[in-house]
This record gives structure tokens, C-alpha cells and sequence, in this order.
């Protein structure tokens, strides 16, 4: 099965082999905070899907040194991407937001900056710094849509509506910064053809790259309530399989993929546990 992988994308546009290093700068989520709701979408852990990052607690640049020691026998350009992956990485005043990302992206080792966000966090004056930023060193904004269909998203509680998705992803291509989308594998009630739906708008919606996951169900969460309470199943490993190649064959060849499974904190996955071996996965994955 062949496609366009981050990896080869990385060495492609830098030369060499590049490492995320994950970031969790402090931030919240209208989600969380009580401007949407309190409660986060129904899948979002207590660490706001950055169980992988560095401790908030740390500035901007610890955490990168930090990331870069845990990595340092792997790597040897030392070259990174600071990834603001914790929350949402655009929900703070410009003026912190700045500073953020500054720190970051003055960093030498850091050849570009990750930023996970929601469609409904990009305001004008966020854009603009976005913009100025992408002039300095490239920018990749991760959009977390998971679905493009309507009772789906109220299931996830996402907040907001396909429109604003669609005007995220123009105001982001209007000043050239690389957009990569999150679509969830698997959500209660979907059928694969809705998946394939949804992969199919993605790739037409303008998007550099996309975020194949496979929905988990992670422990203290909403949705572990809903799956401990019986009223939805998990995908099977050879279903999502199935699944994963009919998005593929539908991605095109343009597209970077950034991810085709993804990473549960093991001592917090409560279901499916077959995901937790993430080499078994991927091993199937580049089999087919």
C-alpha cells in the first residue's frame, strides 16, 4: 500500500530525518473552560490529548530540551518540530500566544512548529501571527474535525459547525501555512462508508495532510461510560484494517499522512486494547 508518509515528507522538505517534540504550553479550550462547555469532547483526555507531552509546568524551551534528551539516541540531525499539541493551541491572548511561539521558534534546533488547534480558535489577529510566524520558519496548523457528519459531532460534543471547519482551512491556505486535519476512526454509529465520507471531504476541502485515528476509549472519560455501559462497540483489528486501505486508496497522492493508528496512553486504554501494540499495527498497516 503506498502513500505520501510524514516521514518521507520530512526528509523531502528538510533532508533528513526530523522529530516532533510535544509541547503543552499552559493552555485551556473553550470546550473546558465554560465558553462551549466544561466537559471537553466526549473522547479528549484529562491531559487534553497530550498524554505525550512535556510538564506545562517547564517553559517552552526545558520542554524542547527535555523532548530532545529523550529522543537524542535516535536522532542524529538534531532537527525538531516544536508541537504545541496539549489543548488548544491558539485559545490564549496574542500576546501569550507570541510569546509562546517565539520561544519555540527562535529555538536552533527547531525547524518548524506544530500547532493543534480547533477551527473556532483562529481569529484575525490569531491568523496574522500565524502569518508571521510562517515567514520565519514553516508553520503546520492540526485542525481537530473528527467528522464531518452532524449527529457525530454532537455525540462528541465538538462545538461547531462544518461552515467553520470549511472557513479555518481558506483563512489558513490565504496565508500559505500547512494545514493537516484530524479525522476519528470509528466513532459510535458510523458505518465505513460514513468514514469515507468524511476522508473523501477532507481531501477536497484544500488540506496538506491528514491524521488518520482510531477512536480509543481512555480511561475517565464520557465516552468510557457510554462503552462500559454497552452502547457502542469498538472497530476489530482486521475491520480497521479494512477500513484504513479504503482511505488510503481514496487519499491522493499529494496528501501527506501523518498518522494511520495512534498512540493511547497504556495504562489508560480501556478499549481496543489490540491497539496498544502499535509495531503489530503498523506492521499490518505496511503489509497491505
Amino acid at each position: 500500500m503506498k502513500y505520501y508518509s510524514l516521514n518521507n515528507y520530512l526528509r523531502d522538505t528538510f533532508g533528513e530525518k526530523v522529530y516532533k517534540i510535544s509541547i503543552d504550553a499552559g493552555f485551556t479550550c473553550p470546550n473546558r473552560d465554560g465558553t462551549i462547555d466544561t466537559r471537553g469532547c466526549i473522547f479528549c483526555s484529562k491531559g487534553g490529548s497530550g498524554d505525550f507531552a512535556q510538564d506545562r509546568n517547564l517553559t517552552v524551551t526545558q520542554q524542547i530540551e527535555k523532548g530532545k534528551e529523550l529522543v537524542s539516541k535516535k536522532i542524529k540531525s538534531g532537527k525538531y518540530i516544536a508541537y504545541f499539541q496539549a489543548f488548544t493551541n491558539t485559545y490564549a491572548p496574542v500576546s501569550i500566544l507570541r510569546e509562546k511561539y517565539y520561544e519555540a521558534v527562535n529555538h536552533k534546533d527547531i525547524v518548524a512548529l506544530s500547532i493543534a488547534t480547533r477551527p473556532d480558535c483562529l481569529g484575525e489577529d490569531v491568523l496574522a501571527l500565524l502569518d508571521e510566524i510562517n515567514k520565519i520558519k514553516p508553520v503546520f496548523v492540526e485542525l481537530g474535525l473528527q467528522t464531518i457528519h452532524e449527529e457525530s459531532a454532537k455525540y462528541i460534543r465538538r462545538g461547531y459547525s462544518l461552515e467553520v471547519y470549511d472557513k479555518a482551512v481558506k483563512d489558513l491556505k490565504k496565508i500559505g501555512v500547512n494545514v493537516v486535519v484530524h479525522v476519528i476512526l470509528g466513532l459510535p454509529g458510523e458505518s465505513k462508508n460514513d468514514m469515507l465520507q468524511t476522508v473523501d471531504y477532507v481531501c477536497k476541502s484544500g488540506i496538506d495532510g491528514i491524521k488518520l485515528q482510531l477512536l480509543h476509549v481512555i480511561k475517565g472519560t464520557d465516552l468510557e461510560k457510554d462503552y462500559l455501559a454497552g452502547k457502542f462497540s469498538v472497530l476489530e483489528f482486521d475491520e480497521y484494517l479494512d477500513i484504513i486501505k479504503s482511505c488510503v486508496e481514496i487519499i491522493p497522492e499529494s496528501i501527506v499522512i501523518h498518522r494511520l493508528t495512534g498512540d493511547g496512553a497504556k495504562k489508560d486504554l480501556v478499549a481496543p486494547l489490540w491497539s496498544a501494540d502499535k509495531k503489530r499495527v503498523l506492521n499490518a498497516i505496511n503489509r497491505m
